[in-house]
């Protein structure tokens, strides 16, 4: 399995990051993509990407909720990662209105910005969208290049967003909210292509049914491909398989 989306570097996994890796090797996980926050996180991410190379990979980006006022600055350190490592993708980036409007037009700069970063280096884009989805299609359509390509990551939506973000040329990121009960994405998932889905945790959030509440971990990406095959009536290893294969493609 390929774990799309996970904090691994986060705090909450100081005491036991060691132990809470080797469940997640044990449990099939081939390779961890790592997406970065802002400047505080880059250190534990690159020091990650060190210890397990080709395993743990990680991504540049800033994320939207810390774009602040000096978003500008924080912009410039990810350009200059970028001129001295080869990261797979640029994010976490996006637009988020759920908890504050105050920084709206800098955070769409800011993706704009990112955006033209992901062109120019030739890479994808991990997408960070919540209650913002239209907004955030808006600025991908400015672009109108088919070369921009990604992941909508934690998908919630609904089956029409989850269509416009496959017209789009992008992939959906499913995670612990395919479990909930309440979730949603029992009316989406059955009705996308398998092809057109990877898996994800978003660890340390966001842990899937029977964990909810929790803190989360990558070997519970598990649970997420059981829950995708039983809504697909397929079975667990077609899920995996193809989901890793999807997300492969973007490597390349």
């Amino acid at each position: 399995m390929i774990e799309t989306h996970a904090h691994i570097y986060s705090d909450d996994y100081a005491e036991d990051r060691q132990q809470m890796l080797d469940r997640a090797w044990a449990a099939g996980i081939k390779q961890i993509w790592m997406p970065n926050c802002d400047h505080t996180t880059i250190p534990g991410m690159m020091d990650l990407a060190a210890q397990y190379p080709g395993r743990c990979l990680p991504m540049i980006g800033l994320h939207p909720t810390y774009v602040k006022e000096d978003f500008e600055n924080e912009l410039q350190i990810v350009e200059e990662w970028l001129g001295k490592y080869k990261f797979i993708a640029i994010g976490e980036i996006g637009m988020d209105l759920f908890w504050d409007k105050t920084f709206q037009s800098q955070q769409k700069e800011a993706f704009l910005f990112q955006c033209a970063l992901a062109r120019k280096h030739n890479l994808w884009i991990d997408i960070h969208c919540r209650s913002a989805f239209w907004e955030t299609v808006e600025l991908i359509e400015k672009f109108a290049d088919a070369k921009l390509t990604g992941i909508f990551h934690c998908f919630t939506g609904t089956l029409d967003e989850a269509q416009k973000a496959i017209e789009l040329g992008f992939k959906l990121g499913i995670g612990g909210v395919a479990t909930f009960k309440n979730g949603g994405l029992d009316k989406v998932i059955p009705f996308v292509d398998l092809e057109h889905l990877v898996l994800e945790t978003d660890s340390p959030y966001l842990a899937p049914t029977p964990f909810r509440g929790k803190r989360n971990e990558v070997a519970h990406i598990a649970l997420v491909a059981q829950r995708v095959a039983d809504l697909k009536h397929m079975s667990k290893e077609e899920v995996i398989a193809q989901t890793t294969k999807t997300a492969l493609k973007l490597l390349q």
